[in-house]
């Protein structure tokens, strides 16, 4: 079976170290770029893509990379706090949660394929036309800088992010992603390490929020490398160039009064070497990712807000998914398109549901509440937010994201059964 990903980004590369290991090796993976320079800042791989890095076999060389968090917490934007759950580990799963630079990852992510893959990483090449051949294959077009070339598959896997070129091909007057009204700032910072040093922070609400979280040990001094979202609801169309870099004074003067005990939000800012801009969108749920032997994966599929910290994780439960599909398959015309579709039914639902809950705010509703009935402040959570609403709220976004600590633990794997007809009656979603 031969197989072409476009696109070298997370889900890209995760999908080719997966295909690689359900023994799938005819693969060869396209991307647009000239250099893979691993660019980007944090990222969190929750205990669901931890489980299936682990699975791979290439768990070891990610969490390497990071810091394992052991606690997320949400505060106003008084600094009071909301709600505190553990994390990874130390919440019940056999499974950390690990927070990492992005382009960290990538690089790592790049190094893992290159060492399974026959071939080595495409680059330069940009996705502009698919066909479909009588016998059943597909044929992708590129242009390269030497001029288009022509590539034939039996499957076309299009993981090329947000602005995905497979999509636009089938969605042609889709437009560009709509934009909720918040932009983002995010930079990395080296400041002195925050509460036990493995804490995630939130606070604020869903005019003003800021996000922070280490990715890296403290160092002798006690200063670590910290990742941070700044984000504000503001005036404008929501077509500012992606990755931006704006000078962080501005920033940091929207969070001057945003100083707490624990944290000095301005001055984090203030410290970042660089801060990177742009505007908060995601893409609309789609009738069908699959068309023939074409179908979609990560962002490319279900792009979506950064609440509740799903993105990379996601793409990396469909690139598993896709690749147990696909290695259980029988190496037919139908077959294939029978696995295609398999994939889609069991990831296309969960992630529609999944985008619904992120434009509702996800997890970080509670902070919304807050807002809303306490806006001056109180003196005792429980009589804003009851705690079995806060849990309930926590459990639900974990629900549908699927990482509740009980169902997570006890799922079957995503590993391909040596046997072809045992995986069929095995198969975990």
């Amino acid at each position: 079976m031969r197989i072409i990903i476009v696109g070298a980004g997370i889900g890209g590369l995760a999908t080719a170290i997966s295909l690689h290991e359900a023994g799938l090796r005819d693969v060869t993976v396209f991307e647009r770029s000239s250099a893979i320079r691993g660019l980007g800042v944090g990222i969190n791989l929750l205990p669901h893509a931890m489980r299936e890095l682990t699975e791979l076999g290439v768990a070891a060389d990610i969490r390497a990379l990071g810091v394992t968090p052991t606690t997320l917490r949400y505060f106003t934007r008084r600094g009071q706090e909301i709600w505190s759950e553990p994390r990874g580990l130390s919440a019940g799963y056999r499974w950390p949660q690990l927070s990492v630079h992005r382009g960290r990852l990538q690089l790592a992510l790049r190094d893992l394929a290159e060492a399974r893959l026959s071939e080595p990483i495409r680059l330069g090449h940009q996705l502009v036309a698919t066909m479909s051949n009588d016998d059943g294959t597909e044929t992708a077009r590129f242009a390269t800088a030497a001029g288009e070339v022509e590539v034939t598959a039996d499957v076309i896997i299009g993981a090329d992010g947000i602005h995905s070129a497979l999509r636009a091909l089938r969605f042609p007057q889709e437009g560009a992603p709509p934009w909720s009204g918040l932009t983002l700032w995010r930079g990395i910072t080296r400041i002195p390490a925050f509460l036990d040093g493995r804490t995630m922070i939130m606070a604020g609400d869903g005019e003003q929020k800021f996000v922070a979280y280490p990715v890296s040990e403290a160092d002798a001094t006690g200063d670590t490398l910290v990742n941070f979202i700044a984000e504000r609801r503001i005036g404008g169309t929501g077509d500012a160039d992606w990755n931006r870099s704006v000078d962080p004074a501005p920033i940091a003067a929207l969070f001057r009064e945003w100083r707490f005990d624990w944290l000095d939000v301005p001055a984090a800012i203030a410290q970042a070497e660089e801060i990177l801009e742009y505007p908060m969108v995601d893409r609309d749920a789609l009738p069908r990712w699959t068309h023939g032997r074409t179908t979609l994966l990560g962002d490319a599929a279900h792009a979506m807000y950064p609440n509740g910290s799903n993105g990379g994780s996601q793409a990396i439960l469909d690139s598993r998914t896709l690749a147990f599909h696909l290695a259980t398959a029988a190496d037919t015309p139908a077959g294939i398109e029978k696995a295609l579709m398999q994939y889609e039914d069991a990831r296309r639902p969960a992630m529609t549901a999944l985008l619904d809950g992120t434009r509702a705010t996800g997890p970080e509703r509670v902070m919304q509440l807050a807002r809303e009935r306490a806006p001056e402040g109180f003196d005792d959570i429980e009589t804003v937010i009851p705690l079995s609403e806060r849990r309930q709220i926590a459990d639900d976004h974990k629900a549908a994201a699927g990482f509740l600590p009980e169902l997570l633990n006890e799922r079957r794997s995503l590993t391909p059964p040596r046997d072809r007809f045992a995986a069929q009656a095995e198969a975990p979603l």
